[in-house]
C-alpha cells in the first residue's frame, strides 16, 4: 500500500508541477480522438477526411480553453454533414445551437464532459463519466453528460441512416431528410433511457459522497454503477434490445474499477484513525469527526553521498552549512 500512496504523491507532484503541459496534452489527445471519431462517423467532406487534418485541429485545440473543442467539433460535424445533405447539416446546426445556449448557460465549466461522453460510448464505458461528475463535479454537470450522450447518439444515427439519406429523392425530399434527421434525437428511445440512468447516477453519486458516513466515495460509487445498471438492464429489456446486456456488464465492471481509481486519487480516507473532537464558544457546542488522509507518515531514510564534503576535504576547505543542505536536500534551518 505504501508503494500506491508513494505512486500517487508522485504523480501529485508532477502535476503541481507541469499542470500547463499536462492539460494541453491531455486536451490534445482528447479532441484528436474526438476529430477522428467524427471522421468515422460521418466523414463526408473528402477534403476534411484526413488524419492530417484532425491532428491539426487537435493542436489548435490543446492551446484553447476546452470549450473551444467542443465549438470546432460542432463546427467540423456541420461542414461534413453538409456534404452527405444540406438539410442534415440545417438540422444539426440547430440541435447543436440549442444545446450551446442551454451548456454555456447552466455549465460552461464541464467541457471535459461533452467531448469525453462520445469517446467513452466508443470504448464501452460512458457509465464511468457520470459517476466522476457526482465525485468530483456538481449536479449541473449532468448537463453536460446529456450533450454528450446526444452528440454520439445523431453521430451514430446519421452513420447508420446514411444510405437512407442518400436516397432520399423527389419534391418531399428536403422534408424527408430534415424528418429523418431529426429522428435520431427526438425519436431514439434507447438516448432517452440511457440519458435518464445517468441523470440519476450523477444525483445518486453526488448526495452520498456528500454523507458525512465512513466510505461515503466508495458507496457513492457502488451505488451509482448500480443505478445504472438497473435502469438500462431494465430498460434495455422492455425495449427489446437485451444485445446491449453483455456490454453493460462489461463496461460496469470497467467503470467501477475507474471510479476507485478516482477515489484513490482524489479523497484517499483513513477511516480506522478517525477522531470526534468536541468543544464550544459562547454560542455553541461544536460535535466535529476528523477523518485523516491516507498519507506517508515519514519519507524513508535514504543514505546520500556528499560530494561536496569530500571535494571540501582535498582542499583543505570547510564545507559550509548552506552546501551541506543544499546536497542533502534539505532545509537551511533543519541543521541548527
Amino acid at each position: 500500500m505504501t508503494k500506491w500512496i508513494e505512486l500517487r504523491e508522485k504523480i501529485r507532484k508532477i502535476y503541481g508541477k507541469h499542470n500547463r503541459l499536462i492539460l494541453a496534452v491531455v486536451k490534445f489527445i482528447l479532441a484528436l480522438f474526438l476529430f477522428l471519431l467524427i471522421n468515422h462517423y460521418v466523414g463526408y467532406m473528402e477534403k476534411l477526411h484526413h488524419v492530417y487534418i484532425a491532428v491539426a485541429l487537435a493542436l489548435i485545440c490543446a492551446m484553447l480553453p476546452v470549450n473551444m473543442t467542443v465549438l470546432l467539433a460542432a463546427v467540423f460535424t456541420v461542414v461534413h454533414l453538409y456534404a452527405l445533405s444540406m438539410e442534415v447539416a440545417v438540422t444539426a446546426l440547430l440541435i447543436f445551437l440549442l444545446m450551446f445556449f442551454l451548456y454555456f448557460r447552466f455549465s460552461p465549466k464541464n467541457g471535459y464532459e461533452v467531448v469525453l461522453m462520445p469517446i467513452t460510448f466508443v470504448c464501452r464505458i460512458p457509465y464511468a463519466v457520470p459517476v466522476a461528475n457526482g465525485l468530483i463535479g456538481e449536479p449541473s454537470s449532468m448537463i453536460s453528460v446529456i450533450f454528450g450522450t446526444i452528440l454520439y447518439y445523431f453521430l451514430n444515427g446519421i452513420h447508420n441512416n446514411a444510405s437512407l439519406l442518400k436516397g432520399v429523392q423527389g419534391g418531399e425530399s428536403a422534408d424527408n431528410k430534415f424528418v429523418v434527421s431529426l429522428n435520431q434525437v427526438l425519436a431514439n428511445k434507447e438516448m432517452y433511457l440511457v440519458i435518464l440512468a445517468f441523470c440519476l447516477a450523477v444525483i445518486v453519486v453526488y448526495n452520498i459522497r456528500r454523507r458525512a458516513v465512513e466510505y461515503a466515495w466508495s458507496i457513492a460509487i457502488g451505488a451509482g454503477i448500480l443505478t445504472e445498471f438497473i435502469v438500462l438492464c431494465v430498460g434495455y429489456l422492455v425495449l427489446g434490445i437485451s444485445g446491449r446486456i453483455l456490454w453493460l456488464v462489461f463496461g460496469s465492471i470497467l467503470s467501477t474499477g475507474i471510479g476507485f481509481l478516482i477515489e484513490f486519487l482524489c479523497f484517499n480516507l483513513d477511516y480506522s484513525r478517525t477522531e470526534k473532537v468536541q468543544f464550544e464558544d459562547d454560542e455553541y457546542y461544536y460535535y466535529v469527526k476528523a477523518v485523516p488522509k491516507v498519507n506517508l507518515s515519514s519519507k524513508e531514510k535514504q543514505i546520500k553521498k556528499i560530494s561536496g564534503k569530500k571535494n571540501a576535504k582535498r582542499s583543505g576547505e570547510r564545507i559550509t552549512k548552506k552546501q551541506l543542505a543544499k546536497e542533502l536536500d534539505i532545509q537551511e534551518d533543519m541543521l541548527d
